[in-house]
């Protein structure tokens, strides 16, 4: 991606300074263990506490290496260039003024409206303080972990936290929230299936707009975030990191070969109207 040069995001909050609790011990291993758990479906706080790697010590002399300065440069440009394509989506489809999220870059833990926030997640959204939260080294964990190599794999990922920030806004979380209390746990897992492929085929949105109108990508981003989006399925993590057995009962971020299509049904399209996955025939 042809980032360097570009426009960065001003909302973006920086806590790398003053950690609010890191993991220690485990290391990068527990924290893969745990982003799998989360992908699956379960709770990767019950990983790190068993594991006895949760510190609540504050750190202040935090000095962060110059690869790391890098990519933080490089989501914050990519937070923006999503900002500039949903400000005109919005006002193109009539849904109002876009209010952009803030991304929090942050070290280990930290605290969000929506309770304690660990790397052990990967990144994730916030919609009570409408926040995304990166700690950076999830990029290291796809490239060397999930098999998800280059910038734009990242990028996907920003984009489809962005998604859910787009689906707050336009109010598809609450529904989503208010059908989970109602039905049984097979029906909230497909709930949230249809929430996740929703997101990557907004950041398949996205990507079309920085191609076609930006011309900001490169040779092989596209195939970059189809990896990413191979790498995250359900089957894929339940196969190769579970018991080898794969449960779609369990899914509540879509498999492989669907986190791929829609993303690039989003990418192809441009046309948000093509991305209502709660009244798909197909998943």
């Amino acid at each position: 991606m042809r980032w360097k040069g570009r426009q960065a995001s001003r909302n973006v909050e920086d806590r790398r300074g003053n950690r609010g609790g890191k993991v220690v011990g485990g290391g990068i291993g527990v924290l893969v263990i745990a982003v799998i758990v989360y992908f699956m479906g379960g709770d990767p706080t019950e990983v790190l506490q068993q594991a006895g790697n949760v510190s609540t010590q504050q750190t202040t002399d935090y000095q962060p290496t110059a690869a790391e300065n890098e990519a933080a440069e490089f989501v914050k440009v990519v937070l923006r260039e999503t900002e500039v394509y949903w400000q005109k989506e919005f006002q193109r489809s009539g849904f109002g003024t876009y209010h952009e999220p803030t991304l929090v870059l942050f070290i280990g833990s930290t605290q969000t409206a929506c309770g304690q926030g660990a790397a052990a997640t990967g990144p994730f959204y916030c919609p009570l303080d409408k926040k995304i939260y990166i700690d950076l080294s999830f990029y290291d964990m796809l490239h060397n972990r999930f098999g998800a190599p280059g910038d734009f794999a990242m990028a996907y990922v920003v984009a489809h936290e962005v998604g859910h920030h787009v689906q707050t806004l336009l109010g598809i979380s609450e529904k989503v929230r208010a059908l989970k209390q109602r039905g049984t746990q097979v029906e909230a897992n497909k709930l949230s299936v249809m929430q996740e492929l929703q997101a990557d085929f907004f950041a398949g949105l996205w990507a079309h707009y920085a191609d076609r109108f930006e011309g900001i990508l490169d040779d092989g981003d596209i195939e970059e975030a189809l990896n990413a989006a191979n790498a995250i399925g359900d089957d894929r993590l339940q196969r190769e990191h579970g018991s080898g057995r794969v449960v779609p009962d369990a899914f509540t971020h879509g498999t492989s070969e669907q986190r791929m299509r829609w993303f690039k049904k989003g990418y192809t399209t441009g046309d948000i109207g093509q991305g209502d996955t709660f009244g798909a025939t197909r998943l």
